[in-house]
């Protein structure tokens, strides 16, 4: 849970996806609610509470959620430099057995397909369930990754990226493999959860007799509209959580994020590696702290993220401050302090959660925390050195416990007519 968040404000990218015409292949559900949210994508990213759009003066009507739509095609696959969504979804499939490449690409075609037609609010292409039927895009995003035993299963080892090596182990770990890693990765977010479960059942049917699913892990976000005005998202802790994410304004932003046009292997031009981690929050032992214990963990003011040193949530932390009796201020196992970019070599990831709540224990425990996952160039410079640094003496460690992991391979946004992947399945 590094101290990064998605920044409020930007300008919108060239290539960034934004809000456009439903697609002429089939009536939009987007359509069939009139006028209503034509501010589109820019609007609707924000509303996450960390979206890249202009702070608006007020909160997004919830009445124009539906409408917003994010683009399918484009140089990087959605869900990744949109803003926080209300509703996820993270699943991770197997290929059947006897499934190789010849299966798998016909699978990417077909998933990419149901996304493009999703996205753009129109019904899956057959036996479509109607659960979505009166909902509009909502900003929905499906977003799909490779994982390190694909490329044996398809006869790819060639192409398999050096940066997709296994994770090393942490301290921390407490991995459920079974909850942990696989074939095909799928990603989905939406601000509606109609819309979302919507997408993961066609997704699921889609796989057929392909693949069979591995895991499957539900989240949520605060609902766009929420608060007064865009902020950083709270975590199920009550921290402001994602400070310090990279922005896109930043130079080395692109080289930090996504694998160069010029990289290699050549199919994860414009592609970037998600590490994906279940992580228990133990919520009955941080809660018997006080207030004031919890900041020192963290680092920052639990009503408004601000860093110890004082300031604003924005305001650079001063690490050398110290009190009357000459102790630092922000002390030296607190969170933000460890995983700040320049204690870390610059290492940087761009960080998209979901919390989680998966009902009580018979002792009464909520199984609840945070479906981390975080986007950069080199996941050995980026996720793992954090993680590292974190092992070696984090204040939050004790009150959290790493249940299930994943790190895959996400290639760039499919062209128009083309589907993810097409690079490397046909290459």
């Amino acid at each position: 849970m590094a101290d990064q968040s998605i920044p409020e404000a930007r300008t919108p990218l060239a290539d960034e996806p934004a809000s456009s015409p439903a697609s002429p292949q089939g009536l939009s559900r987007r359509k069939l609610l009139g006028t209503a949210g034509a501010t589109g994508l820019v609007l609707g990213a924000a509303g996450g509470a960390v979206g890249y759009a202009a702070a608006p003066s007020q909160a997004t009507p919830l009445t124009s959620l539906g409408a917003d739509e994010v683009m399918f095609h484009g140089k990087h696959q959605p869900g990744i430099l949109q803003g926080l969504q209300a509703r996820g979804h993270v699943l991770a499939f197997d290929l059947a057995a006897g499934a190789g490449r010849k299966e798998a690409a016909a699978l990417l075609r077909r998933w990419s397909e149901t996304a493009r037609r999703l996205m753009a609010g129109e019904a899956a292409s057959s036996e479509d369930t109607d659960v979505a039927r009166d909902a509009g895009p909502s900003s929905l995003t499906i977003t799909f990754g490779f994982g390190h035993s694909f490329f044996a299963r398809t006869g790819l080892e060639k192409q398999r990226p050096v940066a997709l090596d296994p994770l090393p182990d942490f301290s921390s770990d407490h991995l459920d493999k079974a909850r942990s890693n696989g074939d095909l990765w799928v990603q989905i977010g939406a601000n509606d959860a109609l819309v979302a479960f919507h997408a993961l059942r066609a997704i699921q049917k889609d796989a057929g007799s392909a693949a069979r699913v591995r895991w499957q892990m539900n989240g949520f976000n605060r609902s766009p509209g929420a608060t007064a005005h865009p902020m950083t998202a709270r975590n199920l802790m009550g921290q402001l959580d994602g400070t310090r994410n990279p922005k896109p304004a930043e130079s080395d932003f692109d080289q930090r994020i996504f694998v160069p046009s010029s990289g290699e292997p050549a199919w994860m031009a414009n592609g970037s590696y998600a590490v994906v981690r279940r992580i228990r929050m133990l919520l009955d032992d941080w809660e018997r702290l006080s207030g004031r214990e919890q900041e020192d963990v963290i680092g920052r003011r639990k009503s408004d993220g601000a860093p110890l040193s004082g300031g604003t949530e924005t305001t650079e932390m001063d690490l050398e401050k110290t009190d009357a009796q000459g102790n630092l201020v922000v002390p030296i196992d607190a969170h933000a302090r460890i995983t700040r970019p320049d204690q870390n070599g610059g290492a940087a990831m761009l960080r998209r959660p979901f919390s989680y709540h998966d009902g009580i224990d018979a002792d009464g425990t909520p199984d609840a925390g945070l479906l981390f996952i975080c986007w950069q160039a080199d996941p050995l410079r980026g996720f793992v050195t954090v993680q590292r640094k974190l092992d070696r003496g984090d204040a939050l460690s004790k009150f959290i416990r790493h249940e299930a992991s994943g790190l895959f391979a996400v290639p760039g946004g499919a062209a128009e007519g083309e589907y993810v992947g097409q690079a490397l399945l046909e290459g």
